[in-house]
């Protein structure tokens, strides 16, 4: 009987990873693998006259619409470059993220939809400000980076963080090239092993999500 009960949880298990994937989106992007069996997805330019973008809450974002980014040894990463290079990406406390840019105009990632090509990103209007920020003096960031950045969602789940990307200098006007992935040795390709691979992160809600962003 143990064995019959193994054997069932392993079928389950094969048949509801496709479907948690087709479910989440994200088997439009496993069928552009890249030849190496990763899986990545990138994003239609994301152009706004503020100084900042801004993902609000990213582990709220991730519970309700891409749970598998926070199990195991799941890590997202985010690549982000504008016309004059790299930019800034960093990872803090929503209520100090949220003080910090409060006269700073800045513009929220509202969805990412989930299609074949680049992902269409929705962001809300620029907020009205005067204020400035230069965000590598910034204090509070949990995790940083230039042109990349990343991170376990598990390890920080439960908390509150906001994803914000933004030129190094803090200066207005962005157009953004971005890309991001999931990486979840959890997650198997049909003929390759499942160590290792790359699952597309760019969020979902079955046909929209929002991402780091932002996806944000």
């Amino acid at each position: 009987m143990r064995f019959v009960r193994t054997i069932a949880g392993v079928v389950l298990l094969a048949l509801g990873i496709p479907a948690l994937l087709a479910g989440g989106g994200l088997w439009l992007a496993a069928r552009h693998a890249d030849p190496d069996g990763g899986f990545g997805a990138r994003f239609e330019p994301v152009r706004t006259p503020a100084r900042a973008v801004l993902v609000a809450d990213v582990d709220a974002l991730l519970r309700a619409d891409l749970p598998l980014a926070r199990t195991g040894q799941a890590r997202l990463h985010l690549t982000a470059r504008d016309d004059d290079g790299e930019v800034f990406l960093g990872l803090a406390p929503a209520d100090q993220v949220r003080r910090w840019l409060a006269d700073v105009p800045h513009s929220t990632v509202r969805r990412v939809a989930v299609t074949r090509g680049p992902l269409p990103v929705d962001l809300d209007p620029a907020t009205a400000g005067a204020g400035t920020a230069a965000p590598m003096t910034a204090p509070f960031w949990v995790r940083e980076g230039v042109g990349s950045l990343e991170w376990s969602p598990s390890e920080l789940s439960g908390r509150s963080l906001s994803l914000v990307v933004m030129r190094v200098d803090g200066a207005d006007g962005l157009d953004l090239r971005m890309r991001a992935e999931l990486r979840a040795r959890m997650v198997p390709r049909a003929g390759v092993g499942a160590a290792g691979r790359r699952v597309a992160a760019g969020g979902s809600r079955r046909g929209g999500a929002a991402a780091p962003a932002a996806a944000a």
